[in-house]
């Protein structure tokens, strides 16, 4: 039985894509208040943020919350 994913409109985003995306979509500032992070507020890039998503599933959750209801948006 294969696994597909056809209502997962994450699937095939990779978080990096997440990240950029928002902060495109947002800015950093408006990011960090939305998802309150060290990460997104002192000294962000990509680079940290992606670290820090990857080790922290409540963080990474609120990211992709955020994310859907920013393509339903656009």
């Amino acid at each position: 039985m294969t696994s597909t994913q056809h209502n997962n409109p994450l699937h095939g985003v990779t978080l990096e894509a997440i990240v950029t995306y928002l902060v495109d979509y947002y800015g950093w500032e408006a990011l960090a208040e939305r998802i309150p992070v060290n990460c997104f507020s002192h000294d962000p890039s990509i680079k940290s943020s992606l670290k820090f998503l990857r080790k922290t599933q409540w963080a990474r959750d609120k990211v992709e919350s955020l994310y859907l209801a920013s393509i339903k948006k656009a």
